[in-house]
């Protein structure tokens, strides 16, 4: 777990605003759902098998004797706040989305967080293939809005609990021969949970999975007519995608449509984010059938690669403030004059203490600040103020009653207003 410090804070609430922005053109609306929840909610939705439940949930106790969880991923609880409110009983589909923490006892690796952070949207409620390629675009779309590039869609069906068994059979049968060359993990992935051997890390494991069976030759035809519908969409949409059979994803809920975005640099640490249909989730968790389909990124991740791609954040839109005083009379009027600035919306900071004028004109330029104003001695007695602008280093004299005003008419100007528009 990480501390989020003050200089990184610009980044994050750079992605956030974009997540909410994206979310705002498609007609998602946010929730917030409890850090803390039953721990059945994820036993039932996940399943075993998945390393999410049988090795990385936080799952404990409370006073009371019941088992909570810190919440592994965000889409149960979407869910479960669906059931819960009565959301069913709006039209169809309900589109949501969500930022908050995630909690997973991740092995201890670089861009693996034990708390992370996860933005994600979720359209419960239609099994239409068009909301499947929805989803995808907007994904897409997201991505490209925070600046970033080099990235690929990869697509596949897994089909659905009609077909699937059909699959898993031979894909057992297809691994029974190999099961000595296996790693561990996917020695047990064969007995619990066979679709998760296609998704193994190690090398060899990965050559034997590139030979197996391919999901799409066993999809029954509503399943078929699904994935060829969707990818007839995606291109009406000219949204490029990657068919890959390997590609199932790390969760039990999922059916029919997966995809991962995933970086096209070798460096880069794993997918961007991933998603896909779960139209048996709902009644997992005990109610009537209800299609949904939905998309996540972590947060790191995307900070991440927002780093090493060197995509430039642009700077806060508003300008600030700082104010320089020197004696005391000039301290009480920077003290008035703040409070007034920030009353007309302009972020303002103030220098404590004695400091020399060198000195906070230092403490300006530390702090970023568009401009400071300068109060002495001699300002006092005019009913003046020094005006600096701390990019080109240029000052002027300013009226005390007009410091408001001219910041006002500067700040119209930089955002390409009429003064009028502040």
């Amino acid at each position: 777990m990480s501390d989020i410090l003050p200089p990184e804070q610009p980044l994050w609430k750079y992605v956030k605003e974009k997540a909410a922005s994206v979310c705002d053109l498609y007609g998602y609306q946010p929730l917030n759902t409890p850090v803390i929840e039953d721990a059945g909610l994820f036993t039932h939705a996940v399943a075993g098998g998945t390393d999410i439940v049988d090795k990385e949930m936080y799952i404990f106790k409370d006073r009371g004797g019941q088992e909570l969880a810190l919440r592994p991923e965000g889409t149960a609880p979407v869910c479960r706040a669906y059931l819960e409110h009565g959301l069913f009983n709006l039209p169809q589909p309900v589109k949501l989305y969500y930022i908050g923490a995630s909690f997973r006892y991740e092995r201890p690796q670089a861009g693996r967080y034990r708390q992370h952070h996860q933005f994600g949207f979720e359209a419960i409620g239609d099994a239409s293939p068009f909301l499947d390629a929805e989803i995808i675009e907007m994904a897409q779309r997201f991505l490209l809005s925070l600046g970033l590039r080099d990235f690929s869609i990869h697509l596949n069906s897994i089909g659905c609990r009609t077909c699937r068994p059909g699959y898993v059979s031979a894909l057992k049968r297809y691994y029974a021969s190999f099961e000595g060359e296996l790693c561990p993990d996917c020695k047990a992935r064969l007995e619990r949970n066979p679709l998760r051997l296609l998704d193994c890390k190690k090398r060899h494991c990965q050559e034997i999975a590139e030979a197996a069976p391919r999901t799409t030759a066993f999809l029954c035809p509503d399943c078929l007519a699904h994935f060829e519908s969707l990818q007839e969409c995606l291109n009406i949409l000219k949204t490029p995608f990657l068919l890959n059979h390997r590609l199932v994803r790390g969760l039990d809920y999922y059916t029919r449509t997966v995809f991962e975005v995933q970086p096209q640099e070798e460096t880069s640490q794993g997918a961007l984010g991933g998603g896909g249909r779960y139209d048996d989730l709902i009644e997992a968790l005990g109610a009537k059938p209800t299609a949904g389909v939905g998309f996540a990124a972590g947060i790191e991740r995307l900070i991440s690669n927002l780093r090493e791609q060197q995509v430039n954040v642009p700077p806060s839109p508003h300008i600030t403030v700082f104010l320089a005083s020197l004696g005391a009379e000039a301290r009480k009027e920077s003290l008035k004059l703040a409070s007034v600035l920030r009353g007309a919306e302009i972020a303002t900071m103030e220098s404590a203490g004695n400091k020399s004028l060198k000195s906070q004109l230092k403490q300006a330029n530390a702090r970023g600040s568009s401009y400071t104003v300068i109060l002495g001695e001699e300002e006092m007695k005019s009913r003046t103020a020094m005006l600096r602008d701390m990019k080109s280093g240029e000052q002027r004299l300013v009226p005390l009653s007009q410091v408001v005003a001219t910041l006002r008419q500067t700040r119209a100007l930089e955002r390409g207003q009429s003064p009028g528009d502040t």
